[in-house]
């Protein structure tokens, strides 16, 4: 549930709107009070009156940051919209989102809101992309101009530079042409983004854009990252795992990634199995119940994985214990299948039990993933949306 406030907008026509176009600026924000009148001034100053612009604050914080926006937006000569998020559904990267649809401008600016992307910036952005056609235009702080300074102690720039890193090794059709693609300032067109395909998780929303949906023409402009104004960074180790999570979802966005890593995550279920099967014989169970029972340790180590790694954004449409009975059903009767299948290979067919078991394996590999697709992760239908399309807004 969100809750909108605007300042009036003032009425402007196709006409009076002058190059290089009309921008929004989405800001997400998480308890950054302190900043919001140095972050509003900046802009106020940076942005020239040719440059019509709207600035919309998507807030998922449990401070007074709204009130602050509410009180500040007074004093700016530019419409300021706050959307309050009581649930803050898939982090920073999510808020992005809400600003995406939220925004009625040509061009769509992302930036953080501690003052550490400079806003005088925000014109250049838009001019580069209007020259070069282009429908995304990353600042980048790896470039010939660029700087990381105001990341904070080598600990952050070790961390920086390893994601940027881990990120184009997965990603090098994805991400060619982009050098900064953890940067979280970035302009794109409101042409370019079809917001209902993004899945954002956590705070990398370049990254997702440009996974999911990267358009054909991208440029780069550098910038020196700027110090903090006030107030503590929000980058964690919890944030970095989503960001793990959030790497290992695009990856396995394709069909054939889903299967190779539904075999993986598969493999990596014997560890447990094995583990179960040990601890229960040496307490004295016989082999036979022992390896029933430890195969569950096996499923459900795999259940795990697949839910956070490969189907993270299909969850919503069933109870999580409905998810299980149905991924440990599946991954039973594979068991069962599987001996059957063997004999008859080798009865039928005349197959040697080498081969026959090899082939029975394959074929029941394939038939519990496109099991484990269909029945157990189905996903949800789309009731279309709107490329770029707009929240509703309450004015006050």
């Amino acid at each position: 549930m969100t809750h909108e406030y605007t300042t009036p907008v003032p009425d402007v026509s196709a006409s009076e709107v002058a190059e290089p176009g009309a921008v929004t600026i989405v800001v997400p924000t998480f308890n950054e009070s302190a900043n919001i009148r140095q972050l509003l001034h900046q802009i106020t100053e940076s942005v020239p009156s040719r440059l019509p612009c709207e600035v919309v604050f998507v807030d998922d914080s449990t401070d007074d940051t709204p009130e602050v926006i509410r009180e500040a937006a007074k004093d700016c000569p530019f419409p300021v919209t706050v959307i309050h998020r009581e649930e803050p559904v898939g982090g920073l990267g999510g808020a992005v989102v809400e600003g995406l649809k939220a925004a009625g401008s040509d061009w769509i600016v992302v930036m953080d809101g501690d003052c550490q992307h400079p806003p005088s910036l925000v014109p250049e952005l838009v001019a580069t992309g209007e020259r070069a056609n282009a429908g995304l235009v990353v600042a980048s702080r790896y470039i010939k101009g660029g700087s990381r300074a105001g990341l904070a102690g080598s600990y952050r720039v070790a961390v920086s530079r390893g994601a940027t890193w881990l990120t184009k090794s997965l990603f090098p059709r994805k991400l060619h042409g982009i050098s900064d693609p953890m940067s979280g300032f970035f302009a794109i067109r409101r042409s370019a983004v079809t917001a209902d395909v993004l899945k954002p998780l956590g705070y990398k929303i370049l990254l997702e854009l440009a996974v999911r949906s990267r358009p054909r023409t991208v440029s780069e402009v550098p910038f020196v990252f700027q110090d903090r104004f006030a107030g503590e960074s929000k980058s964690t180790a919890q944030e970095g795992m989503r960001f793990l999570r959030h790497l290992a979802g695009l990856r396995t966005a394709s069909p054939v990634a889903r299967m190779i890593g539904f075999g993986l995550i598969g493999a990596s279920g014997f560890v447990p199995n094995l583990a179960g099967l040990w601890a229960l014989t040496a307490l004295g169970m016989h082999y036979v119940p022992a390896e029933i029972l430890a195969n569950q340790f096996g499923v459900a180590w795999n259940f795990l994985l697949i839910e956070h790694l490969l189907f993270r954004d299909r969850r919503a449409h069933r109870h999580w214990w409905d998810r299980l009975g149905r991924f440990a059903l599946l991954a039973n009767a594979d068991l069962v299948l599987r001996i059957p299948l063997i004999a008859l290979l080798v009865g039928r067919f005349g197959m040697g039990a080498l081969s026959a078991t090899a082939l029975a394996l394959v074929t029941t590999f394939v038939l519990r993933f496109v099991g484990t697709e269909a029945l157990v992760y189905l996903p949800r239908r789309r009731t279309g949306g709107v490329r770029g399309g707009r929240t509703a807004r309450r004015a006050v």
